[in-house]
């Protein structure tokens, strides 16, 4: 299911960090992170790393429309051991989004289990009964009556986890193509970020901590 034609930002690849074992990159939004099906999908963040880094391997995905902090591993090693991070959740990542409304609160947990929304693919949506653990921390960082600056640090790695977390939370992220409606759909672009990725470097296993800025 394809929402708008795939037209990818011709952005320069901005490479935030690089030595022999990794390479960090700042993803524009509207680049898919791997290729899709089909030749018009080819273009993509793994493929342009690769044209650079021709060893350059994929170890985590974010959304085509959302941008910011992605790593790659430059050896088979440094993708097994930073794909056990992931998967172990010893990675922190923190994002910044802005949602519709004002959220009241200044601080909350998310903890709503998702799965697929088969027959509105690759919509995902919360089910108590067979959706796997999504947990969302959030903490507000500016409210007006229009919108709220947030900051989201997932827990878990679920698909689409924080659009359908703040949807569920009456705040949908402002440009969702997929989840946002009326008003809180004219938006240039979705406005949700990955800010900053903390990993522990596979070779010295030092704590490293990477961040792009948000340009929303």
């Amino acid at each position: 299911m394809e929402i708008t034609p795939y037209a990818p930002p011709n952005d320069p690849l901005e490479i935030l960090h690089e030595d022999h074992e990794i390479v960090v990159v700042n993803k524009p939004s509207g680049l898919l992170s791997v290729p899709g099906r089909g030749e018009h999908l080819s273009d993509c963040l793994l493929s342009r790393v690769q044209a650079v880094f021709p060893q350059a391997l994929l170890v985590h995905r974010l959304d085509r429309d959302t941008s910011g902090v992605m790593i790659f591993g430059l050896t088979p090693h440094a993708q097994r051991n930073l794909s056990m991070q992931f998967e172990k959740r010893t990675t922190k990542k923190s994002y910044v989004a802005r949602v519709h409304g004002r959220i009241e609160e200044k601080t909350g947990t998310i903890d709503l289990p998702l799965i697929v929304d088969w027959p509105n693919r690759p919509r995902q949506m919360v089910c108590h009964e067979t959706g796997k653990e999504a947990v969302t921390l959030w903490r507000v960082l500016k409210a007006s009556d229009a919108e709220t600056r947030v900051r989201l640090t997932p827990k878990t790695g679920r698909s689409h986890q924080l659009r359908v977390h703040m949807l569920s939370l009456g705040h949908v992220i402002l440009g969702d193509p997929l989840y946002a409606t009326g008003e809180a759909a004219e938006h240039p672009r979705l406005m949700l970020h990955s800010e900053e990725l903390r990993v522990n470097h596979p070779e010295s296993g030092k704590g490293m901590s990477f961040r792009a800025k948000a340009p929303f």
